[in-house]
């Protein structure tokens, strides 16, 4: 059984669980799978908008996907979520990546 397939039936367990969509997103990505990660990212958003370690994520695969504008609007978002929550460190990395795409 291969890691997405476990991730799958454990979801199928917890559908609630962040963590395995996260992993699940995570998997697909490292696999290649921009499309199909970016679609498990968007839906994790969606479902707990705070979740901010996902608009990094997705900000990461836009600018490798050439979408550079979606990106900025992903990481100004993911900037101003990660200090409401007061992660520093992931709204400095963000910075850093909208800082680096910049025009």
């Amino acid at each position: 059984m291969s890691r997405i397939e476990q991730l799958q039936e454990m979801l199928e367990q917890e559908p609630d669980d962040a963590f395995l969509r996260y992993a699940l997103a995570m998997e697909y990505d490292s696999m290649g799978d921009s499309e199909q990660s970016l679609l498990i990212y968007r839906e994790l958003m969606e479902q707990q908008p705070a979740h901010v370690d996902s608009f990094f994520r997705v900000a990461q695969i836009q600018v490798r996907l050439g979408e550079t504008n979606e990106a900025r609007t992903t990481l100004r978002e993911g900037i101003e979520l990660a200090r409401e929550q007061q992660l520093h460190h992931t709204a400095a990395e963000m910075s850093e990546l909208l800082q680096a795409i910049q025009d």
